[in-house]
């Protein structure tokens, strides 16, 4: 199946592909809760990068966004072996201090929603670690994904 024809919770998300690995499996038997919140954290991260957005840019800008809250709902257990399509997009972006980033997860053999979260990011100053207003590279950058239909998210 291409990627376009997963069922996405908005069009064109930003998408990377993860294996499952053995390490990956919790006490239960299938992934552990921890190895998701590091998937998600990593998905973001490739995808600031890809929008311009790397620490050396924060770096020149003085600032960069911090998480400050997650919001994670396991929707199905996935286990050693599966191969999993990790997905982020901007949900919304104040253009002032904050933003929220969501994120899809599905089982790439089946096409399942196995998670769906999102994080509310912080911009900060990187010398003082102050929230700071975001400066027009981040609203630039840092657009909410259109909804199916061509609503934003």
């Amino acid at each position: 199946m291409e990627l376009c024809e997963y069922p996405w919770d908005v069009p064109a998300p930003y998408i990377e592909r993860v294996t499952v690995a053995a390490a990956d499996i919790d006490l239960f038997g299938h992934t552990n809760n921890v190895v998701y919140l590091s998937w998600l954290e990593r998905v973001a991260w490739s995808h600031s990068q890809r929008l311009g957005l790397d620490f050396a840019a924060y770096e020149r800008l003085g600032c960069g966004c911090v998480a400050r809250r997650h919001e994670l709902d396991y929707l199905a257990p996935t286990f050693a072996g599966d191969e999993l399509l990790l997905a982020t997009y901007i949900q919304e972006n104040d253009g002032r201090l904050s933003m929220w980033r969501g994120y899809q997860i599905i089982r790439a053999g089946d096409g399942k929603t196995v998670l769906r979260g999102r994080t509310h990011w912080v911009c900060v100053d990187l010398k003082t670690g102050r929230p700071r207003r975001q400066p027009p590279e981040f609203v630039a950058a840092y657009r909410p994904a259109e909804k199916p239909g061509g609503a934003e998210a």
